[in-house]
């Protein structure tokens, strides 16, 4: 075991286990941040990279390992990384402003913690827009047990690089929230429209979508309109490849990095058996395509039968782009990505209804009604099978083409497909308490908020060492909100009681409430917010807090 008191000589091996994607062993982890000129769109841009690398290097720590973590701010600017998904001290979490004060220009900041879970995550900073500009990076933990012997290993890593300066882009949000929005549709498309569905129909459905100031074309915020997709940091012209012999077992780590970019996920040709999602273990299930939102991670199993090359295939939710790599059984042989499936409108079911009042993203009453039933409801007792199949029925995480004709016969991964691999037997029974968190916002003015406050107005959210707390989240908006909870797991009511699976991120789609049980069991300042990061950058943020009973306080200094 490593010691953060012994420090080994610092071995920046580099080599092709993850093909792409440098790999860093050593006792002590030693990261220089620092900004580099890149050429990935064929114009020299700026990033801030960790050890000249874009991504930063991959860190394969062991569980029950002791990590010492030395970070050097060699820029201009303050920095700083967080570890996402690892469970560790609160100062150690890398939040400057809620966990510690950030890593001046100069200066060197050592963590330290023990490493209490195995499977896939990653690191990124947590400062300013550098997340978006490149600072991310892969961390692979092996299990202190055995684990499922595969022949090949690679990690997936998923990103949007942005033409335009992150702030720059963001400026322009707020100024016009559609800016990136150029798939509006046309009065082709009305016509289009009147024949499918009737002349008084598509006149309604106009009508209502001009009521709430938007299009069913505003899927993502920011899209291909100025990201270009990679993978590992290539772009599709690259050639990103993974390498297999005939009858190989692949494991293939997804993790989506991407600062506003959910990706569909698949490759045609070969199924994919999912095996865990957040780094956790999931009983495993077979599937020819997933949704992975930003900040998640899904490690899936592949065996390719025929000595072909594959496309490991990412398209951008609002299909205004796609990163694209070759699995291939030979160097020379890369296969070409396959083509654009068609951009899905949203629909006015899944906005709510026609009275979402999402101009403004005043509260619909329709929300705010099941909000209270399933707070009143648990407020008496737990919910009954009935009502929990009820309302799992809306906890779905299907992509919002799962109604395309194209994939009727598809397998798309939903989350009520995952299932814990351990049971958890303290989700049992009633919690401790429940908080019902709205997520809000203003799409006119890009401002995003929970419970229609900004982070710089709001309160902290203070538990009790030790609560079971139950999270509802109802999105009251038009966009998916990745929630992440910083230091605790998340345990997604899907249906699957004590086997419901436990994530670091919560994807919530337009219109949906979703529930999760939040074991309160790390004391500290911790950040929660929604990981679209223009998002949490405009408010959509909150500090919680962890506090000590007085019986926890006396308990430890017994």
């Amino acid at each position: 075991m490593t010691t953060p008191t012994r420090i080994s000589t610092v071995m920046f091996a580099i080599f092709g286990l993850y093909v792409g994607v440098h790999s860093v062993y050593a006792d002590t982890y030693r990261l220089v941040i620092n900004e580099k000129s890149v050429n990935l769109i064929g114009e020299p841009q700026v990033a801030v990279v960790a050890n000249d690398s874009l991504p930063a290097p991959t860190l394969h720590w062991r569980e029950s390992e002791d990590v010492t973590l030395q970070v050097t701010n060699a820029m201009q600017q303050e920095t700083s990384i967080h570890w996402h998904g690892i469970v560790l001290p609160y100062k150690m979490d890398g939040v400057p402003g809620v966990s510690f004060d950030g890593i001046a220009p100069g200066q060197t900041f050592s963590y330290q913690f023990q490493v209490k879970q195995h499977g896939t995550y990653w690191y990124h900073g947590h400062s300013g827009m550098q997340e978006q500009q490149g600072l991310f990076g892969a961390i692979i933990i092996e299990p202190s047990h055995d684990q499922q012997l595969v022949d090949r290993d690679y990690v997936v890593m998923l990103s949007d690089w942005p033409e335009a300066d992150p702030h720059r882009t963001l400026a322009r949000l707020k100024k016009q929230s559609d800016y990136y929005n150029f798939q509006k549709r046309t009065l082709a498309d009305f016509f289009s429209d009147i024949e499918r569905l009737g002349f008084w129909e598509t006149v309604a459905d106009r009508m209502a979508w001009g009521q709430m100031r938007m299009e069913p074309t505003d899927i993502a915020d920011v899209n291909g309109a100025t990201y270009h997709f990679l993978i590992n940091g290539k772009t599709p012209e690259a050639g990103q490849k993974y390498m297999f012999k005939l009858g190989d077992k692949v494991r293939l780590r997804f993790i989506n990095a991407s600062a506003m970019t959910h990706f569909d996920v698949r490759i045609p040709g070969l199924k994919m058996q999912v095996v865990a999602a957040d780094g956790q273990s999931v009983a495993p299930v077979d599937v020819e395509e997933f949704r992975i939102a930003v900040a998640e991670t899904y490690d899936v199993l592949v065996k390719p039968q025929t000595e072909q090359a594959y496309s490991v295939f990412a398209e951008a939710m609002d299909r205004s782009g796609y990163a694209h790599a070759s699995l291939t059984p030979r160097e020379d042989l890369l296969v070409a990505a396959p083509a654009l499936r068609p951009m899905t409108l949203l629909t006015l079911a899944e906005m709510g209804g026609a009275h979402a009042g999402h101009g403004s993203h005043d509260t619909d009453k329709a929300l705010t009604l099941e909000a209270q039933d399933v707070t009143a409801a648990s407020d008496h007792a737990p919910l009954s099978a009935d009502n929990h199949s009820a309302h799992a029925s809306h906890q779905a995480n299907m992509p919002a083409h799962d109604t395309d004709t194209d994939l009727a016969a598809t397998s798309v991964l939903d989350y009520r497909d995952l299932k814990a691999a351990i049971p958890e037997h303290g989700l049992m029974g009633p919690p401790d308490r429940e908080i019902t968190l709205r997520l809000t916002g203003n799409m006119n003015r890009y401002i995003w908020s929970f419970d229609d406050v900004k982070y710089s107005d709001a309160e902290p959210i203070r538990v009790k060492l030790g609560e079971r707390i139950r999270f509802h989240y109802v999105n009251e908006t038009m966009m998916n909100h990745p929630i992440h909870l910083h230091g605790l797991w998340q345990y997604l009511d899907n249906g699957n009681g004590m086997y419901s699976p436990k994530k670091h991120v919560i994807n919530v789609k337009p219109g949906q409430t979703v529930s999760v049980d939040v074991p309160a069991d790390a004391e500290g300042d911790w950040a929660f917010h929604c990981h679209l990061l223009y998002h949490m950058d405009t408010g959509m943020f909150r500090k919680f807090i962890v506090e000590k009973t007085a019986d926890h306080a006396a308990h430890q200094h017994e």
